[in-house]
């Protein structure tokens, strides 16, 4: 019958098997009272990651890119949803990993305005380290 260190080595390789979390980037917008949370990890193409629909003015889109290292940034982008198409209004820039502040994460509370409708988006972003590896 195994002893306790059998066991203990045995969920010890079983938690080594796990795949590690991977880090992750959450925003909190919030548009005509109402606050969703979006969440997006490091992504190997950038230009596919999509943007959410924020009510019917707005869209917003995060980009994480952790390697190259030379390219590693947050981008968060906000567009007006003309009936033109989609319209970058606001772009914001973070350097990778970020550091989060005691209020409103890495990004600060920013406040975008739609051009045509005076609609008002509000946000900040956070990051969340993954578990190590």
């Amino acid at each position: 019958m195994p002893g306790r260190a059998e066991f203990a080595a045995f969920f010890a390789g079983l938690l080594l098997a796990l795949p590690a979390s991977a880090a992750s980037v959450l925003c909190h917008v919030t548009y005509g009272g109402t606050t969703q949370t979006l969440s997006a990890q490091p992504s190997a193409a950038p230009y596919a990651e999509p943007a959410t629909q924020i009510g019917s003015f707005f869209r917003f889109r995060i980009v994480v890119r952790d390697e190259p290292v030379e390219l590693a940034s947050i981008k968060l982008y906000t567009y007006a949803d003309l009936d033109s198409g989609p319209t970058l209004i606001h772009q914001a820039s973070h350097a990778y990993p970020p550091v989060n502040l005691p209020a409103y994460g890495f990004s600060g509370l920013n406040y975008v305005y739609e051009p045509l409708r005076d609609g008002e988006l509000q946000y900040w972003c956070e990051f969340q380290p993954g578990a190590a590896k």
